[in-house]
């Protein structure tokens, strides 16, 4: 599986962005998909994550509310439409997938693939 992420860009605070994750593969659709991201000089931090067929989805405290993940398995494409958002969202995101979870979402190793990033930069 590869993952290509779009999307990102400068936005003041308070506007929105929709992230845009495109997988290659036959598989996707079994896959549990998820965005992570790293702000400069911070630990990499989970922000949301997906279930194979959409009907499950888990968010960071930080962003409940504001920042919302969903996935077309007829395009091999998942999303994170980002409102309200905060300086503190600054990062590069980056979109993972996972053929199975094993024990939580949130983990970082339990993704076995990872797009390239895209920045994420919002202005006050």
């Amino acid at each position: 599986v590869q993952l290509q992420a779009s999307g990102g860009g400068l936005v003041q605070a308070g506007g929105s962005l929709r992230l845009s994750c495109a997988a290659s593969g036959r598989t996707f659709s079994s896959y549990a998909m998820g965005w992570f991201r790293q702000a400069p000089g911070k630990e990499r931090e989970f922000v949301a994550a997906v279930s194979w067929s959409g009907g499950v989805t888990y968010y960071a405290d930080s962003v409940k509310g504001r920042l919302t993940i969903s996935r077309d398995n007829a395009k091999n494409t998942v999303y994170l439409q980002m409102n309200s958002l905060k300086p503190e969202d600054t990062a590069v995101y980056y979109c993972v997938a996972g053929p199975k979870i094993y024990s939580d979402y949130a983990l970082d190793y339990e993704y076995d693939y990872w797009g390239q990033g895209t920045l994420v930069t919002v202005s006050s």
